[in-house]
């Protein structure tokens, strides 16, 4: 199969749209300009299958050269047969090439071969056709310098056999997915490390299926071991299954042949167990990765398309106790407006005089909004916050609306090269103000200044290979800017960098322009801006939105390119484009078809018509804050049977964390979500998202919080809450994992200790064996 052919199977595509996109992707088009505006071409094709086919091109070109190089090598020998080259060109795999090269791979000299040098290869296949043959009398004919006694001879023979056991693709590809399949991995403690590597206790006695290992929990386990605290045992199973195999394989007479028996199981056990050991490890590590980075991504993404509080003046609160709480200003477009810090907490204890301070700035700017970081300080900050409200309502004015935000990564962007350029003369400290209040009135545009690996969404973010990290977290990052789309008159120079088609150096002459010469306002006038070429501004164009313009197009996303197919419809219809935009009547009786031709097809004037009655829509949710309730600012403070707001913080494997005002987040159970079965906590909650929750348990000691979904749940008795029969399923199956709420967590005593998961043990545990925060 070509590998256009390969990748349209695997994604369940035609050939020709495979063909098509990388045809489009090797021109040098971008990933959200393809699937945006060249649907007709593709066959439709969208962002995920556009990556997927990008990373396994590049993947399936790599195998295709190493197959090359491999049969070239095999070819030099002159040992390429015909069956050999079919089986290395129908090889799906890297792995598979590897393992049908191995017998021709340049390697030093083995102890086999120098038996078979020496003349042993007869004696090997002597004791496979006589099996009853006495081993030390057949040697006997096989003596000579270097294997000069039956013991050695025989050794030489073995080591004849095994070479061929270890170098046969068919068997060692069929040991390799057996013991990856059938496998189980067992951890143990180091002696002596038990107070060290107390946040792994959960696995100091612990077993599970391969099969069974969720990433979370494989990250877990490698990480304790790299820390020195646990022993890791991958134990394969039944030894004579694989001996079985390898007899079989090879038609050996095991049962007639104590010496065969024995050099087959010599085999098993130095060459195949310990290579199939390190297969297994690696594709555990594999897969791990792959989870860790599916959370991140859809984590990060959900953050990122956050819902925004627009463009109204905010006052940012940066909490803090001795040095204060850093403040800022920001109007509706993020400019800074004032800053100060006040004294309110301990040890200063200035509180009257903060909040006269701080009603008299937001009066004076006419603050509409209030961010609060969720940080140190945060609940008693929040509360001057209510305070500076009502200070203003009562004095007349309108009452602004304290919202608590996450601070993740301000701190980061605060000390960061582009906060040094936007307030080269700013402190430190009062930048990171400024990035939370900002991030309240347009997450996105605030986030992309920030290492995405800071914004605290990844699960064991430190231990994947950091250059798919980098890749998936890069492309999650341009998906969701260019799924918004850009204000081109207020975006930072970070932000129009993840534009598709601009550079870090184009975004940053945009700006320059702009400030130069006043606002765009055209698309066109995009054109004069240096080394923004034709390419870039066909794959940026659409992108790019010009509010209040001389054409009211450039505010929405219909491509430039695409205005005439506008202007036929206008025509058509009697209006102009002013009276087009946004006249449903008249827009959803239109027939897409009958304005489709050779260059735009029915799903680009679909997308098209859709534009025009919804301009510049954006697709994030409406902006909505958690209320959290009076009296409840510690974990102390918690009953169960509570029903509270909160705000979801995280989403791993094993449930969702949610922060309901007491600085230390609470854990949703996967089995707590939903009267229903739920195979992913993605499919009903994503981060962001303000929830109610039922208090479940709470742990003042440990700092532990268990809340459940189900609002109708009994703290008092769980087994009263009767969720659906997947759901009590899925229950029983995360039993063992331990957890913090509803009856899945309460079941967790009931599970093998050895299954207990990742989250046992204190919130902060769960939170560093789940790598959040890492």
């Amino acid at each position: 199969m070509t590998i256009a052919a390969t990748i349209a199977t695997e994604i369940h595509v035609r050939p020709s749209q495979v063909e098509a996109a990388l045809r489009l992707l090797t021109e040098g088009n971008t990933v959200p300009f393809i699937s945006r505006y060249r649907k007709e071409v593709t066959g439709g094709l969208d962002d995920a299958q556009l990556r997927h086919i990008e990373e396994r091109n590049t993947y399936l070109v790599e195998l295709a050269e190493r197959k090359e190089a491999v049969l070239a090598s095999i070819d030099e020998q002159g040992k390429l047969a015909d069956e050999l080259k079919r089986d290395i060109l129908a090889a799906d795999t890297k792995a598979r090439v590897e393992d049908l090269y191995l017998p021709y791979k340049k390697r030093r000299k083995t102890k086999a071969d120098i038996a078979r040098e020496a003349g042993l290869e007869p004696l090997a296949q002597l004791l496979i056709d006589e099996p009853t043959t006495n081993p030390e009398t057949a040697s006997e004919g096989f003596l000579c310098e270097g294997f000069p006694d039956a013991k050695s001879a025989l050794d030489g023979a073995r080591a004849i056999l095994v070479d061929r056991f270890a170098t046969d693709a068919d068997l060692v590809g069929a040991v390799r997915d057996r013991v990856y399949a059938e496998g189980t991995m067992r951890a143990t403690v180091v002696e002596g490390k038990e107070q060290e590597g107390a946040k792994f206790a959960d696995y100091f006695d612990f077993s599970e299926d391969f099969a069974k290992l969720p990433s979370h929990r494989i990250l877990a386990l490698l990480r304790g071991e790299n820390e020195g605290v646990l022993t890791l045992d991958l134990d394969p199973g039944d030894e004579s299954v694989y001996e079985g195999m390898i007899a079989q394989r090879f038609n050996l007479p095991v049962k007639d042949s104590e010496w065969l028996a024995k050099a087959v199981r010599w085999g098993w056990r130095t060459k195949l167990q310990i290579s199939a050991n390190v297969d297994a490890r690696m594709r555990l590590k594999e897969k791990a990765e792959e989870g860790a980075l599916e959370v991140f991504k859809t984590n990060l993404r959900d953050v990122l398309l956050a819902a925004p509080a627009g463009q109204r003046v905010t006052l940012a609160l940066d909490p803090g106790y001795r040095n204060g709480v850093k403040c800022a200003v920001v109007d509706g477009t993020g400019k800074v407006l004032a800053t100060t810090i006040v004294y309110p907490h301990q040890p200063q204890n200035r509180w009257d005089a903060s909040r006269a301070e701080l009603a008299s700035l937001a009066a004076e700017h006419g603050v509409e909004l209030i961010a609060v970081g969720n940080g140190t300080a945060s609940r008693e900050s929040e509360k001057l916050a209510g305070e500076v409200a009502d200070m203003i309502a009562k004095a007349g004015g309108t009452r602004p609306t304290p919202v608590v935000v996450s601070e993740s990564g301000a701190s980061v962007y605060s000390a960061s090269e582009i906060a040094a350029e936007e307030f080269p003369e700013m402190d430190v400290s009062l930048r990171s103000a400024v990035s939370i209040g900002r991030r309240l009135q347009d997450p996105l545009a605030e986030l992309v200044k920030v290492d995405p690996k800071s914004i605290g969404v990844g699960q064991y973010q430190h231990d994947v290979n950091q250059t798919a990290l980098a890749q998936m977290l890069d492309a999650v990052v341009e998906d969701a800017v260019n799924s918004v789309g850009v204000d081109v008159n207020t975006a930072s120079a970070p932000l129009l960098e993840r534009v598709a088609g601009l550079s870090g150096t184009v975004a940053k002459n945009i700006v320059a322009y702009r400030d130069e010469h006043g606002s765009f306002t055209t698309r066109k006038e995009l054109g004069k801006v240096p080394r923004l070429g034709p390419k870039a501004f066909e794959q940026a164009a659409g992108f790019l939105r010009i509010q209040g313009g001389t054409d009211p197009l450039d505010a929405s996303a219909v491509h430039p390119e695409a205005y005439p197919v506008v202007e036929r419809i206008a025509s058509v219809t009697g209006l102009d484009t002013t009276q087009l935009i946004g006249n449903t009547a008249v827009l959803t009786k239109l027939a897409p078809a009958d304005f489709a031709d050779d260059t735009f097809g029915v799903p680009t004037v679909t997308d098209i018509i859709a534009e025009l009655d919804k301009p510049g829509r954006d697709p994030r949710p409406e902006f909505k804050t958690a209320t959290f309730k009076e009296g409840v600012n510690e974990v102390k403070d918690l009953k169960p049977g509570m029903i509270l707001e909160g705000t979801v913080t995280n989403v791993a494997a094993f449930g969702a964390f949610v922060d309901v005002g007491v600085h230390q987040d609470g854990l949703v159970h996967v089995s707590a979500m939903s009267d229903r079965f739920v195979s992913d906590p993605h499919d009903v909650v994503r981060s962001g998202q303000v929830v109610k929750v039922k208090v479940m348990d709470v742990d003042v000691a440990r700092n532990r919080i268990g809340l459940s979904l189900r609002l109708n749940d009994d703290p008092a008795n769980p087994s009263t809450a009767k969720p659906g029969k997947q759901a009590r399923q899925q229950a029983g199956k995360n039993s063992g994992k331990g957890g913090h709420g509803g009856q899945g967590g309460r079941g967790g005593g009931r599970g093998r200790r050895q299954a207990k998961g990742a989250q046992g043990g204190s919130m902060a545990d769960a939170l560093k064996r789940a790598g959040f925060g890492n």
